[in-house]
Order: C-alpha cells, then sequence, then structure tokens
C-alpha cells in the first residue's frame, strides 16, 4: 500500500525556517520521483519542487529558488524540503507526491499524493 506522510509545518515569521519531510512506504525512491506541491486558500496547487530517482535531478518553481533546498535520505525512505527565509505568500498547504518516474517535472502529473502539512508565515 502505497503511503506519503508530510511532517513539519507550523507557524513561522516572515525570513523563517521550516523544514518539510516526506516519509513514503509502499514504494522506493529508487525508482520514484518525489514532488512538492502547495495549495494557498483561493488558489490553485502549484508545483514547488521536485526530486528524481536520481539524488542529482532536482527542480524548482522560480519563486522559490535559492530559497527551498529539495533533498532525500533513500535509507530513511523520506524527502525534505528545506525552506529558508519564508515569505508570507510561502503560506499554504504542502503536499507531497510520488510518481514512478526517473526524472522529475516540478508541474507534472502524480499518482499519488499524502494529506499534506500546513505552512503559515506570518508576524
Amino acid at each position: 500500500q502505497v503511503q506519503l506522510v508530510e511532517s513539519g509545518g507550523g507557524l513561522v515569521q516572515p525570513g523563517g525556517s521550516l523544514r518539510l519531510a516526506c516519509v513514503v512506504s509502499g514504494f522506493s525512491l529508487d525508482d520514484h520521483a518525489i514532488g512538492w506541491f502547495r495549495q494557498a486558500p483561493g488558489k490553485e496547487r502549484e508545483g514547488v519542487s521536485c526530486i528524481g530517482a536520481s539524488a542529482g535531478d532536482s527542480a524548482y518553481t522560480d519563486s522559490v529558488k535559492g530559497r527551498f533546498t529539495i533533498f532525500k535520505d533513500n535509507a530513511k525512505n523520506t524527502v525534505y524540503l528545506q525552506m529558508n527565509n519564508l515569505k508570507p505568500e510561502d503560506t499554504a498547504i504542502y503536499y507531497c507526491a510520488a510518481n514512478r518516474t526517473f526524472y522529475c517535472s516540478v508541474y507534472g502529473w502524480y499518482e499519488y499524493y499524502g494529506q499534506g502539512t500546513q505552512v503559515a508565515v506570518s508576524s
């Protein structure tokens, strides 16, 4: 059974940092790409970042480049999203998603999604 469980969300002040984690089960990170998506109230879901089966394959949407870093630990079945210099516009529910492809796409289709974790950036 495929499962993705996100954690690490919370309330942080502008300029602060959070590290999100996505623990996966039922498949291997060796042959699946993982994406991070977010959805703010009243807005459509948008792709944020992704990492392919090869850790060297990663991508970011323009608004988070230089601030967010995606990385993974295959031994722990976990993909992380380190978010620095957070801005109020980063406030959203963040979801991780999986697809059985070697290469990732920030804006592509993913087959499995987690339940999400809330990130709120406010002073």
